[in-house]
């Protein structure tokens, strides 16, 4: 790195959120353009900055700035520069002119140290001149916050959020518990905390290590998906990462306990604890309450009272009435729509009037949007108000498409507010227990997405006598998000729940359908490209298969199926490695959206970004602000909350603001600064994980070798199923059969299907 040194003439951009910052600095008479992220630099203040020249096409050659330390004015001449340029607020260029006239070289002393004397000067009050003092203080104090920072290798953004979190007691903090900057500062996890505190000296098995570390790990197996940790795998995960003793570590659980940082729990006849994050564990037991109240509140007659009812002869007497009557009205709905169900499907409708909650799953072609359609006139020929749901933008138009209502993301539905409490740092809705949805009816589709979280929020927002009817494919993968709330439901058999087995005819004309179903039920597949809509190249050299997919997707396909080449996804089980997402979209990247001339792009570490990339969110951001814009620009509608999975396309790159705005579904705009670009990753190649709820005119699978825990039937069956016209596999015919023969799940910690059943006893 280089070292520059010399006074800000001139601040010619700055983003006030993120600290992004365009200056004009005058270094040995010479006029350089640096750029970099920090809140604290002022005109006329003198720095000396660490970083290196670049070339930006537009712009020229610039000073990107890694690190900087402000340096204190030194002579007269610096000291009238800086607080004459604006930084002092009150303090222009003429009065500045008096300060230095009046004590010379001793100004900032005097500001420092007897501010009072400034009073001496005319247009000083006493009032004004500890304002000034104040402010000098305070920049002072900044200022040697940074410095102290930066020497222990804390980037400059960084810096700035500590230091404006904590103030003057970061000095105590970092000095007894640096660990507290992973839970009181978004964006500082325990490695950068655990790198700070080995800096300073803080003892390997420290008290707080241990404890940070197995918070740590806890929070790590969250984002895998868990709700809780068995102890054993807690203490080798945590001694793994921490390089000491279990013993050391498991001494430290019960004290996290006391302080209602973790919850330690049981079961009669279980041999282990479990280890739970407070914030998953009240989750699971409130989704259990909430449902227990609502599989409550209907009666099986269906007329929605909140009654016991009789259970004697009478009663059942009544049921088979009410029953008959509601197989009758089917009958009539079937004539109407000119179908007929299977019996199945006439039991899944059936329960679903009769019954608080109700489950349908079934795999691909089984019939269930036909039955969802059923569902939906049953109910609005009872005058009941219906909200139809998914828990993504393409599952809800999908789900729109089909039925001919409206449908919304969950999300939308629920009203998402754009605040997030500092305390759980989840989504906030305006929708809850206290502004319930106004519905009679609410069926949701594509369940399997849905993580704990967002049931428990959408469960909150349900009131007691509303139905629940909840819509799935249980031999899809589980949630990003944790939990696996489809399958909790189903092995807790405390809802009535009907699967679809059956492949209609129409649906059977696919061989996407059959071959699914074939998969599912461990079969093997013929692969000898006799289908219309299923093919499977034999390629066993990477580079073959990279020149085959791009062939496919920029000349083959798009005319056989009727799409743009960027609609077509190429979905792979892994993140790493020849065939892993990472190298892929650098590949796809150069052939779908070469370098240009008309296109701007902008490298952000190890992201480089080309206006008209297709690009994916990889995080919910429930503050990241949307539009969409009519004619002329003028923006028609506006909200918050932009989340994983969520595809879009690059429309803008701004890098004299250093920004870039990306168009997703129904045309919203996200306007991101490049701070925030560690949230979007590029989305030629996705994983079929965060493929799910999405569907596609033309999937492309590069299946060659890999980790047997991805190599599954569960995910070869997920990625099948997102095709609407065709899937083509490229590589190994053995890495297929291996698919469909490894029938072994990643394990998911919950425990929603317990809590359930301590909730509502077995009938």
């Amino acid at each position: 790195m280089e070292t520059i040194r010399g006074f800000i003439e001139h601040i010619i951009y700055r983003n006030t959120d993120n600290g992004y910052t365009v200056l004009n600095l005058i270094s040995g008479g010479e006029e350089i353009t640096c750029v970099g992220f920090f809140k604290t630099m002022d005109q006329g203040e003198t720095i000396e900055a660490r970083g290196s020249y670049t070339s930006h096409p537009v712009y020229g050659e610039q000073f990107k700035i890694e690190q900087y330390e402000i340096v204190p004015p030194a002579d007269v001449e610096s000291i009238e520069r800086y607080l004459g340029s604006g930084a002092v607020k009150g303090v222009g260029a003429v009065l500045a002119s008096r300060i230095v006239r009046r004590f010379g070289e001793d100004t900032y002393r005097i500001i420092e140290d007897e501010p009072e004397r400034l009073a001496e000067i005319s247009g000083i009050s006493e009032r004004k001149a500890r304002e000034i003092a104040a402010q000098v203080y305070e920049k002072r104090d900044a200022r040697e916050a940074m410095a102290f920072l930066q020497q222990y290798g804390i980037s400059n953004t960084m810096a700035i959020r500590i230091y404006e979190t904590y103030g003057l007691k970061l000095y105590g903090i970092l000095k007894e518990n640096p660990y507290r900057l992973a839970e009181d500062i978004q964006g500082i996890g325990f490695r950068i905390a655990d790198e700070i505190a080995s800096q300073i000296g803080i003892r390997a098995d420290s008290d707080y290590r241990i404890q940070s570390g197995i918070l740590y790990t806890l929070t790590l197996a969250g984002a895998e998906g868990h709700c809780y940790v068995p102890q054993s795998i807690l203490l080798r995960r945590t001694s793994q990462l921490l390089g000491i003793e279990a013993g050391a570590i498991e001494a430290q659980l019960s004290g996290l306990a006391m302080d209602q940082k973790l919850i330690i729990r049981r079961g009669p006849e279980e041999t282990e604890n479990k280890i739970y994050a407070p914030v998953y564990f009240y989750a699971e037991l409130s989704c259990a309450k909430m449902l227990h109240d609502l599989r409550a509140a209907v009666n099986r007659d269906g007329s929605g009272d909140m009654q016991t009812g009789d259970t004697g002869e009478e009663g059942a007497a009544a049921q088979d009435t009410a029953e008959a009557e509601i197989n009758a009205r089917i009958s009539r709905i079937e004539d109407e729509l000119g179908i007929r169900l299977d019996g199945l499907q006439k039991r899944a409708v059936l329960e679903s009037v009769r019954n608080g909650i109700f489950i349908l799953t079934g795999g691909p072609g089984t019939g269930k949007t036909t039955t969802i359609n059923v569902m939906i006139r049953y109910f609005l020929s009872e005058g009941m108000d219906i909200h139809l749901a998914a828990p993504t933008g393409r599952a809800a138009k999908r789900m729109a498409e089909t039925t001919g209502y409206e449908a919304k993301t969950i999300h939308r539905l629920l009203e998402l507010s754009g605040t997030v409490p500092e305390e759980t740092k989840t989504a906030r809705f305006e929708r809850n227990e206290d502004n319930p949805l106004e519905a009679d009816v609410i069926i949701v589709d594509e369940m399997s997405m849905v993580d704990i979280f967002l049931f428990q929020a959408l469960l909150r927002a349900i009131s007691v006598g509303t139905r629940l009817i909840m819509v799935g494919d249980r031999d899809q993968l589980p949630s990003v998000g944790a939990g696996q709330v489809l399958r909790d439901l189903m092995e807790s058999a405390r809802f009535p729940a009907v699967v679809l087995e059956k492949i209609f005819r129409q649906a059977g004309e696919s061989d996407i359908v059959w071959n699914a179903h074939r998969i599912q039920a461990g079969e093997s597949l013929a692969l000898d490209n006799r289908s219309r809509d299923f093919f499977f190249l034999e390629r066993n050299d990477v580079n073959v298969i990279y020149k085959h997919m791009i062939q496919l997707i920029t000349e083959k396909l798009p005319p056989y199926v009727g799409a743009k080449p960027y609609e077509i996804q190429v979905l792979t089980p892994m993140r790493k490695g020849s065939l892993g997402v990472e190298t892929l979209n650098g590949i796809l990247q150069k052939y779908l959206n070469p370098p240009s001339a008309s296109k701007k792009e902008c490298t952000v570490g190890d992201l480089l970004l080309r206006e008209n990339d297709k690009v994916m969110q990889i995080k919910n951001n429930y503050q990241l602000e949307w539009e969409i814009t009519g004619r002329y620009g003028i923006p028609v509608d506006r909200g918050t909350g932009v989340f994983n999975g969520d595809i879009g396309t690059v429309i803008q790159i701004n890098d004299y603001a250093a920004e870039v705005t990306v168009e997703y579904d129904e045309h919203r705009r996200v306007t991101y600064s490049y701070s925030q670009l560690n949230e979007i990753e590029l989305a030629y190649a996705v994983t079929v994980h965060k493929s799910q709820g999405s569907e596609y005119p033309a999937v492309i699978m590069p299946l060659l070798s890999g980790p047997g825990m991805l190599l599954n039937r569960s995910l070869l069956y997920t990625g099948v199923t997102r095709a609407k016209s065709c899937v083509t596999i490229l590589g190994s015919r053995r890495t297929v059969q291996e698919m469909i023969d490894n029938n072994n799940q990643n394990v998911r910690y919950t425990s929603l299907s317990e809590r359930i059943r301590e909730m509502i006893p077995s009938e």
